[in-house]
């Protein structure tokens, strides 16, 4: 195999591919990328055993073969190099020359055929999306995926599939996230499936907000996205996700309509001198003026007052105050909208009468 590639060709999808290859493992060959070069085009393919990704990227020049190299180490070469450069690359025997130059780097190799591989997704259903709605689901839930929750199922986002819509959903037990588009997709039938953690992780960095469409499939045991720099592939949390729709409330009779960016301020300022350990704050709301109380161990207290719409009678509830500041970072639209029963449920948050992205924050004990 021989290929002269530019050095901004190979950095892109490399650092991406890179990022999937485990830096704890147990088997060699998965420090290893996978280089792939037919018809003038490089793959370069990482995986973990359970996230594959395949990045693509045209070469000047080249001799068709694969052949895997240390994926850190290639990536390290590339980045080393100055703007602009030339790498010329060759396997020869069990040795990868890379030359740039007055630069050259000599580096181990496995066969190409010691690489596992991902099985191909069969029989999936499949659909076609622009990148910026499938970024906006992720980005709109995935701060409440659960981390190393005993609960594994937890531990990742909920892609569900309808006839008319796309959806993502998030919870760690005490928040839940959920974030719709509207598809018309053809599906008979409501489908689901988990992605795990880091699978949502790499999926999302390689995504931006453009219309360029991606192919998504999903199966019983795979999730799948096509796009034309990327090809990324994940195994499935196999397990069952709570009924969100239970969670979500419903009939709360009290309401807070904010300015989304004031109430975000408001928040910010009582968080500064809440417990650093339970960060919760005591907000009350009544006659339109919001009250956000925050204290701590050391008798230190902030008390913020905002005036908001109010509809219903005199509230007090308590908080997480990073769970309410984490959905107002990613909630859409200028207003904010909060709703509530009483000091016991839990609150939905949404922006303002839009239900495309809707918060769910279970309250605190103070």
């Amino acid at each position: 195999m021989r290929i002269t590639i530019e050095r901004e060709s190979l950095l892109k999808p490399l650092t991406q591919v890179a990022s999937v290859v485990e830096k704890r493992q147990t088997l060699p060959i998965l420090a290893n990328v996978l280089l792939s070069l037919k018809d003038g085009v490089l793959s370069l393919t990482g995986t973990d055993l359970e996230v594959e990704m395949i990045g693509r990227s045209d070469v000047t020049d080249g001799v068709d073969g694969s052949v895997t190299v240390p994926a850190k180490k290639l990536l390290d070469i590339c980045k080393s190099l100055p703007d602009g450069s030339t790498l010329n690359i060759e396997h020869d025997g069990n040795r990868l020359l890379v030359k740039s130059g007055r630069n050259k780097f000599t580096l181990s190799t496995i066969e190409a055929t010691e690489f596992p591989a991902i099985d191909e997704v069969a029989e999936a259903m499949r659909i076609s999306v622009p990148q910026r709605v499938l970024r906006r689901l992720i980005d709109a839930t995935s701060f409440s995926m659960a981390q190393q929750d005993v609960r594994y199922y937890l531990n990742g986002m909920l892609f569900e599939l309808a006839s008319d819509y796309l959806r993502t959903v998030a919870t760690d037990g005490h928040r839940l996230a959920v974030a719709t588009e509207n598809t018309g997709t053809p599906v008979d039938a409501v489908q689901q499936c988990i992605l795990p953690r880091k699978g949502v992780v790499e999926l999302v960095r390689l995504l931006d907000y453009n219309d360029d469409l991606v192919e998504l499939f999903f199966n019983d045991t795979h999730f799948k996205m096509v796009s034309d720099e990327y090809t990324f592939t994940s195994k499935l949390v196999d397990g069952k996700f709570p009924d969100y729709n239970r969670v979500l409330p419903k009939g709360g009779n009290k309401e807070v309509i904010g300015e989304r960016d004031s109430l975000r301020s408001v928040f910010s300022r009582a968080a500064i001198l809440s417990n650093e350990k339970y960060r919760g704050v005591r907000v009350s709301v009544s006659n339109n003026l919001m009250t956000v109380v925050a204290n701590n161990p050391e008798q230190e207290e902030a008390e913020i007052q905002e005036e908001v719409e109010f509809t219903g009678e005199f509230i007090e509830i308590g908080f997480n105050v990073n769970y309410v500041l984490d959905v107002l970072a990613v909630l859409p639209g200028n207003e904010a909208r909060m709703i509530m029963s009483d000091s016991t449920s839990s609150v939905l948050i949404q922006a303002g009468e839009s239900t495309d992205s809707q918060y769910v924050v279970m309250p605190m004990r103070l």
